[in-house]
């Protein structure tokens, strides 16, 4: 028997042929059609969704968000005994808005939940998610083994961003229905007093608790992009944390400072308080869309820039 019939059939020895037929490598080319690219991504969004919903710094923060609303309710019943009156606010005591009005319709405890909490609380706690999406993963040195998987480096900085903006409605959903509950609870509801001096019905004001919730969510989407590049420049989970958190309260210090004026109107938290305009008959929506449109520059550009930082960034960890 001659040497080549002992050795078989070609492919059948123990060494790989060197140059061996397109498509038989290891490794498949990429399809973006492929309906399993389709599958990977979903199951990659679906998995960091789950993952940042059910840790227990989640659950942690998403229950000090819960109790505002229950301090405040608790505040106000105790203050006016349960009666009309003022408890807060430009009338009386100082406090957030739509408190005075507050002992005379509880569901008015949610405009004003959203209004205490989204200054600091909540921008923190999307801070803290946002800042240790990346860095987190990279200082656990999990970073280098979710990119293992055929995802690419761009759909898992969008799975992590998209994490971080259903954390943000979560989070915005969880106080607005703390609140409504206490609300309920503690005071009396009915028909709704507008900004504008008209009357809804209580079925119209659950609308419109829901509507600002929303646009309270969406407030959030530019400094969750910029908290998700503050991330990718790190491979510390609580520096980046950190940073994002001093960013926030730097950016609204300037915000506050008359001299700086100018600057304002680029900042983004400039405009969150314009939720307000959804309780007036009708909706102004000037300054809402000026607060949406400043919230996708934000997440257009630091979105860009974290894309392009992340992509380029050498993984050792």
């Amino acid at each position: 028997m001659s040497q080549a019939e002992a050795a078989g059939p070609a492919g059948t020895t123990g060494q790989r042929p060197r140059n061996p037929p397109a498509g038989t490598t290891g490794q498949r080319p990429r399809d973006p059609g492929n309906p399993r690219n389709s599958l990977w991504t979903l199951g990659i969004l679906r998995s960091e969704i789950t993952t940042t919903l059910r840790r227990h710094r989640t659950y942690a923060l998403l229950a000090v968000l819960a109790a505002v609303p229950v301090l405040i309710g608790i505040a106000v019943r105790i203050e006016t005994g349960g009666g009309a009156g003022s408890g807060g606010g430009p009338d009386g005591g100082g406090g957030p808005a739509f408190l005075t009005q507050v002992t005379n319709n509880g569901l008015f405890l949610v405009f004003a939940a959203l209004a205490a909490t989204l200054p600091v609380f909540l921008p923190m706690a999307v801070g803290v998610i946002a800042g240790d999406a990346i860095a987190g993963e990279a200082s656990g040195g999990t970073l280098r083994y979710l990119l293992v998987a055929p995802a690419g480096r761009t759909r898992l900085l969008l799975a992590k961003y998209a994490s971080v903006l259903t954390f943000c409605l979560v989070a915005t959903f969880v106080v607005a229905a703390s609140a409504l509950a206490v609300g309920a609870l503690l005071f009396p509801v009915g028909e709704v007093t507008t900004i504008s001096g008209t009357r809804i019905s209580f079925g119209e004001g659950l609308v419109r608790a829901a509507l600002t919730a929303a646009v309270v969510a969406a407030s959030l989407v530019g400094f969750a992009a910029l908290g998700l590049f503050v991330s990718t420049l790190t491979d510390s989970g609580i520096g980046a944390m950190a940073a994002t958190v001093g960013l926030l309260i730097t950016v609204q210090i300037l915000d506050s400072i008359p001299q700086l004026s100018g600057i304002h109107p680029y900042l983004f938290p400039h405009h969150w308080m314009s939720f307000a305009d959804v309780l007036r008959e009708p909706v102004h929506w000037e300054e809402l869309s000026k607060n949406f449109q400043l919230q996708g520059l934000y997440a257009a550009v630091f979105g860009s820039a974290a894309w392009a930082r992340f992509t380029a960034k050498d993984i050792t960890a």
